[in-house]
């Protein structure tokens, strides 16, 4: 199959089906906008939209679909959360392709074409992303990916930020027999999506559609908000998961400055500056083990912070 990047489309090729998986929980007016970006899609090929319901009622939202759409409402019968919600949704796909969405987000209508496009293009990938536009309290910022593909080492030393659950698009059969599902076993399934990205960067490059296809929102709502004890318990279960995180000095002063940060947005002031002490030692430069010892000392306050670096599209 060959299927030309810039939209068009060669007569003898075939689009693949997409599947969408949007977890959701409780969010019905935002659910319904996130639906309507997908269902709206300027792609050629099928597109499913699975709903998966966690820990609520399944009521999708009353919308129109076309023939070649299908809406479907499922129960997240797996462990609570996210990642258990997204492999609810993966296991009971029927497209070759598996994308995902969080019922916060919108797409581009031209995202599903462009991005498979590039990954029909590149048979060695993995997953393909696009840039991203994060909205957060009438700020817009604009993320764009600074190389055309991200392996294996890049992810060790960078979190990525470009590349967003919202954005990636898998084949079904290497998602489930190469990669494998999204990690249940990580406490609140937080960082869940960095450490299934890290496994597919094993596999192979996660190649971009470049351009901005994904709009994120950003609120006061987001699940993982002030949960610090279980994002300090989820940072220590990605480095034993993965231990080659250890081989790089940069990315583990990045994953340290986190649980500082962690522990002082939590009121655990002596905790947090063992571990910004051990930040700064790894890494001068990061910021976070400076950002952990001002909030200690209450120079700071780490919803300020928050605020400062969400209205600069950027997270702790």
């Amino acid at each position: 199959m060959s299927l030309v990047e810039d939209g068009a489309v060669d007569v003898h090729a075939r689009w693949p089906s997409v599947s969408v998986v949007v977890p959701t929980r409780d969010r019905p007016q935002l659910l319904r906008r996130a639906l309507s970006t997908i269902l709206s899609q300027q792609y050629p090929g099928h597109v499913e939209c699975l709903i998966v319901f966690d820990g609520t009622s399944p009521e999708p939202p009353v919308v129109p679909v076309a023939s070649d759409r299908e809406v479907r409402a499922l129960v997240n019968d797996r462990s609570p959360g996210l990642a258990g919600a997204r492999n609810t949704g993966i296991l009971a796909a029927r497209g070759e392709l598996i994308a995902f969405c969080d019922d916060d987000d919108e797409w581009h209508p031209q995202k599903l074409r462009r991005q498979v496009a590039v990954l029909t293009a590149r048979p060695d990938a993995s997953a393909v992303a696009s840039g991203l536009e994060i909205r957060y309290g009438g700020h817009v910022t604009q993320r764009l990916p600074g190389s055309p593909e991200i392996r294996f080492r890049d992810l060790l030393e960078s979190r990525v930020s470009e590349i967003h659950p919202s954005a990636v698009v898998a084949r079904r059969d290497v998602l489930l027999n190469e990669i494998g599902l999204v990690d249940e076993e990580i406490p609140g399934s937080y960082a869940e999506d960095y450490e299934w990205l890290l496994r597919a960067a094993k596999r192979g490059p996660i190649v971009f559609a470049g351009e901005p296809l994904l709009r994120v929102h950003w609120h006061e709502s987001s699940y993982f908000a002030g949960k610090w004890d279980m994002i300090v318990e989820a940072l220590g279960y990605l480095l034993r998961r993965h231990p080659e995180l250890r081989s790089s000095g940069r990315g583990l002063a990045r994953i340290y400055g986190q649980i500082a940060f962690a522990h002082a947005a939590a009121g655990r002031r002596a905790v947090a500056r063992v571990w910004a002490r051990r930040t700064l030692e790894l890494s001068p430069l990061e910021r976070r083990g400076y950002l952990a010892y001002a909030i200690s000392l209450r120079l700071l306050s780490a919803g300020s912070v928050l605020r400062i670096a969400h209205r600069r599209g950027r997270g702790i």
